[in-house]
């Protein structure tokens, strides 16, 4: 199949299939997401009540996420995901059906949300292991995770949006509705997928042994270390936007859910530009100035947003937000990605997305308490200087961090074996 060099990953016929079936779903889970953080907010109009409700949803990434990477280099990640998103399918049909019916409450709004990230945390680490089985040629395993961030960001453009415009002509349940017929699309084509499961060693040693060899290893790797602390930093001080933008759009603009929407959209739009950008790059060398620099993006959109009393300029640092914060977590996935050897893979990635994701409710909590003592305007500031505080300390270690990854990149075959050859 001939496919501009952009595109190459899509060569892998699975890998297609998986790629169809998972916009589908995270379209669907977009729209889910801003429904949930707008009917929190309708009930309780509190920023306390969308922090804990965003803290529930998120929680579960630090305490399963580590078991599920163990467990992923264990079982079938084919059988596992497909197990996953199946029980979601039934958590997300009762969410809608109590909200349709209006029994639903913040209580029940919130076990809810505890369920399904129980069973989310289980589902992202696996899933960025898994669709790496499915790519036979390694040297387009960059292609397909800046991909798959176009993926997610394209959906986050388009799904808010759809979200919002849902939520005001019928309300949330239907955004609840659609999610589940999107999980059962990434259903439908995982059981068209034969992915490759060689690679993987036999286990003869604990699930938790696995875990704590898988974690001693992320966090005593002079490579892994620095790169997950920076984006654990930076999702801390960023994930908190989606507690945060119901009291901006109503306190700051005086509107409604279709702006909650758009702002949620426009960062989308941003990370899309930011991983198109990634997708054209031809490896994994250069990565660590990139995340930098996106780094330094991310911090100025935050702050920009928080002094904005204009929505368009806000739609502007939105999209500046975004594309930062896709370029560090997209980079930092495709470094380790690039590095780690396969039996180490699912650990590795539930590091990775234990920093990412795990980082989010512990920042939605201290950000919805926060907003209630100084303004949603004022902590979105705090967030921003935390993210300066994260950039300035990676810049620090970067000329460190490319001799680590120079041998690393040579014996990987990477860079060529000459004098002037940099990891960079």
């Amino acid at each position: 199949m001939t496919l501009p060099h952009s595109l190459r990953s899509l060569r892998h016929q699975n890998f297609r299939r998986y790629y169809i079936g998972q916009t589908i779903s995270l379209l669907g889970s977009w729209m889910q997401s801003t429904a949930v953080m707008w009917l929190a907010y309708r009930l309780t109009e509190s920023t306390v009540a969308t922090g804990v409700i965003g803290f529930l949803a998120m929680v579960p990434y630090i305490f399963i996420t580590p078991l599920a990477g163990a467990l992923s280099d264990r079982v079938s990640r084919k059988r596992l995901l497909m197990t996953v998103l199946s029980l979601s399918i039934v958590n997300v049909v009762i969410l809608s059906a109590l909200t349709y019916t209006q029994q639903i409450t913040i209580v029940a709004l919130g076990v809810f949300a505890l369920v399904q990230g129980i069973l989310n945390s289980v589902e992202v680490p696996t899933r960025h292991a898994f669709f790496v089985q499915l790519i036979e040629n390694k040297a387009d395993l960059p292609n397909a995770i800046a991909l798959n961030s176009i993926n997610v960001n394209s959906t986050r453009l388009i799904g808010p949006a759809i979200g919002g415009l849902l939520i005001a002509a019928v309300g949330e349940a239907a955004c609840f509705a659609l999610n589940a017929v999107s999980f059962l699309a990434v259903v439908i084509q995982l059981g068209r997928i034969s992915p490759n499961e060689g690679g993987r060693k036999t286990h003869t040693t604990g699930l938790i042994t696995d875990l704590v060899e898988g974690w001693r290893f992320g966090l005593t790797h002079p490579v892994i270390r620095p790169l997950v602390f920076t984006l654990g930093a930076l999702s801390f001080a960023i994930s908190p936007y989606t507690v945060l933008m119901p009291a901006i759009v109503v306190q700051t603009f005086g509107k409604g859910a279709e702006l909650n929407g758009l702002f949620i959209s426009c960062m989308g739009l941003g990370a899309l530009t930011g991983a198109i950008l990634l997708a054209r790059r031809p490896s994994v060398r250069g990565l660590t100035g990139w995340l930098w620099v996106t780094g330094s993006l991310a911090t100025i959109g935050i702050i920009g947003f928080s002094l904005s009393r204009n929505e368009w300029l806000s739609f502007l640092c939105m999209a500046i937000t975004g594309m930062g914060l896709m370029g560090v977590s997209a980079t930092v996935n495709t470094i380790l990605q690039s590095i780690v050897e396969e039996n180490m893979r699912g650990r590795v990635v539930s590091i990775y997305t234990t920093f990412f994701v795990g980082a989010a409710p512990l920042g939605h909590l201290a950000a919805g308490w926060l907003a209630e003592h100084i303004g949603a305007a004022r902590t979105f500031t705090a967030c921003g200087l935390v993210c300066a505080a994260a950039v300035a300390i990676y810049a620090l270690y970067l000329p460190r961090l490319r001799a680590h990854l120079r041998p690393i990149y040579l014996q990987r075959g990477i860079i060529p074996a000459s004098p002037g050859a940099t990891a960079q």
